[in-house]
């Protein structure tokens, strides 16, 4: 099992990374898609990964109530300066969900099947580590998203 100090500087990282995509793009590329079958824009990627990291650390490991409109998180669109803001706030909140944990007691409620997650009886310390699975393959995605928005936009 990771330390949570670990855990967090790794997860840092990968928010730190998504942040600079988003920035770096802007308010209109961060916004565009990209002509790939079924793939995101970087702010829904980002957006998604912020609901991710609330109900899986926030419900299910601190036991907070947490109001999760995933649907809404694959349309949602925006300017990145207030977006950039709830990745620290989330940030922030994470830091405080994982000094809650338990990171061998059980979580704290049960994901909808819609949810996607692991398809096991995961432990408060398998759930985080699920937040950061989403967080470094959507990184990566959002790295080669970001490339291809660039390149068809010619800057």
């Amino acid at each position: 099992m990771i330390d949570k100090a670990s855990f967090l500087f790794f997860v840092d990282r990968a928010l730190d990374g998504m942040t600079g995509v988003v920035t770096e793009l802007g308010d209109d590329l961060a916004n565009r898609t990209p002509d790939i079958p079924g793939a995101n824009s970087p702010y829904v990627l980002l957006t998604h990964c912020l609901g991710v990291m609330d109900y899986w650390a926030g419900a299910l490991v601190a036991g907070r109530p947490v109001h999760r409109d995933r649907p809404a998180e694959f349309v949602a669109r925006g300017s990145v300066g207030p977006l950039v803001a709830r990745t620290q706030a989330a940030k922030q909140q994470l830091r405080r969900d994982v000094e809650a944990a338990d990171p061998s007691g059980g979580l704290r409620g049960t994901p909808p099947a819609s949810y996607q997650g692991p398809d096991i009886v995961l432990t408060q310390a398998g759930a985080l580590q699920h937040v950061y699975e989403e967080l470094a393959q959507h990184l990566g995605q959002m790295e080669i998203i970001r490339d291809t928005i660039v390149r068809d936009a010619g800057t």
